[in-house]
């Protein structure tokens, strides 16, 4: 008898095997729909976002029409970005504006979108202690695209305010990474790639402080590059739009570098 029950248990096992793992068991199953949403609630103040994600798309999944449906959507996109998963914050911000553009919260997605990029693991510390490459700050880039829609789209927005100082900051720090890759083509004596680069940051931040320094790394390079028409040019640019610069004005301390590599001892 006892063989005969270690047979039928081994048998049993195999089968799992066989066929996977038993079903999760749903404990939302006669559920309604106020009792999910709370459920859902509740994980989220207890910051359990994976559970209260699962929660929401039970929710709009099993209950698809009506308003907790599309508060759970908008809450699925919040608890992404809340996780860190920028991309998948995106995807289901970009999900709820396509399937209600004129929701009275949709800014609010919008506004959504630019902060799971902003604040993407590493985005600061990538421009500021990675090392110097000519590396394109996508994540940037997009979330001042989410920022300025949001601001073009809904300029009464309660969210505007906040996205605009966050785009200001966005073009400067645009502006600086362009600055370091051309400090960087400067060191290895790539003149022309660094003039492309200040160039870049004269027309497209020409309200940036980063223009200062452009001007003067292109004076740099044209010098090295025995061009002294534009040298001349451009130093004139510099001495015209910032008169009180420090290094025209001698702020900028000499050592055993000429006149030209004074950009160096700044950094």
């Amino acid at each position: 008898m006892k063989r005969s029950l270690a047979f039928i248990a081994v048998l049993f096992l195999n089968g799992c095997a066989i066929f996977g793992a038993p079903t999760e068991i749903d404990e939302t199953k006669g559920w309604s729909v106020q009792q999910i949403n709370s459920a859902a609630e509740e994980r989220m103040r207890d910051r359990d976002y994976d559970k209260a994600i699962k929660y929401y798309q039970i929710l709009e999944s099993r209950f698809p029409h009506g308003r907790y449906a599309v508060q759970a959507e908008m809450e699925i996109a919040y608890g992404y970005y809340k996780k860190g998963e920028a991309a998948s914050a995106i995807a289901a911000a970009d999900r709820f504006i396509k399937l209600h553009p004129h929701h009275p919260n949709v800014d609010y997605l919008y506004y959504l979108k630019g902060l799971a990029t902003f604040n993407e693991r590493g985005i600061v510390e990538k421009l500021t202690a990675q090392q110097i490459s000519d590396r394109d700050p996508k994540a940037l880039r997009e979330s001042f695209a989410s920022f300025k829609e949001l601001v073009t789209r809904y300029p009464e927005s309660k969210y505007a305010k906040d996205a605009t100082l966050r785009m200001s900051y966005l073009v400067n720090t645009l502006s600086a990474h362009e600055l370091h890759v051309a400090r960087y083509y400067m060191k290895r004596q790539a003149y022309v790639a660094a003039l492309n680069r200040c160039k870049y940051v004269i027309e497209n931040y020409p309200d940036t402080p980063s223009v200062e320094e452009a001007l003067v790394i292109s004076v740099s390079a044209y010098d090295l590059l025995g061009m002294e028409d534009l040298k001349q040019d451009t130093l004139r640019v510099l001495k015209t739009n910032y008169p009180q610069s420090r290094f025209i004005v001698g702020e900028v301390p000499e050592d055993k570098k000429v006149w030209w590599k004074f950009w160096e001892s700044l950094w």
